[in-house]
């Protein structure tokens, strides 16, 4: 996946586009996620500035919300859920495998809980494609198709 560099420009862009609402701070959040992967500390500092919050305010909402990473993502970002469903099935031992795989490469790995695959458990999803009954085999084989065999 590639994301824009931050730029403070389109960071204004993106807050106009809702009329710089304070309420509308996690649909913001989603949009500078959507464009550049992450949400660093100067988008946190002007969001506030341009919201009217205060940096606690904005940084208390980035950090509640999982999906709001505050580092740059990897090349590819997958997520294995952590579900119930999905734990019966096996994903926390999915889990560590992925991450020993993973070690030192440029994957960003997150655990998620639920997406909504439960019936095909365990469920992974890789730059937003879900995979069910992912066995730690079947995990090499879609890591080894993203060019990425750990």
């Amino acid at each position: 996946m590639t994301y824009e560099p931050y730029d403070k420009q389109l960071v204004s862009d993106i807050v106009a586009s809702f009329d710089a609402r304070p309420e509308m701070l996690i649909q913001i959040l989603r949009g500078l996620l959507e464009r550049f992967g992450w949400i660093s500390e100067d988008a946190i500092r002007q969001l506030a500035a341009e919201l009217n919050l205060s940096r606690a305010e904005v940084h208390g909402v980035v950090s509640y919300y999982h999906d709001f990473r505050t580092e740059p993502p990897g090349e590819h970002i997958i997520k294995v859920c952590a579900a119930e469903a999905c734990q019966a099935m096996g994903s926390r031992e999915l889990s560590a495998h992925a991450t020993d795989k993973l070690e030192g490469s440029n994957v960003t790995l997150e655990p998620v809980y639920c997406l909504g695959n439960c019936a095909c458990s365990p469920a992974i999803m890789v730059d937003g494609k879900t995979y069910g009954r992912v066995s730690k085999r079947r995990f090499d084989e879609i890591l080894a198709a993203l060019g990425n065999s750990g």
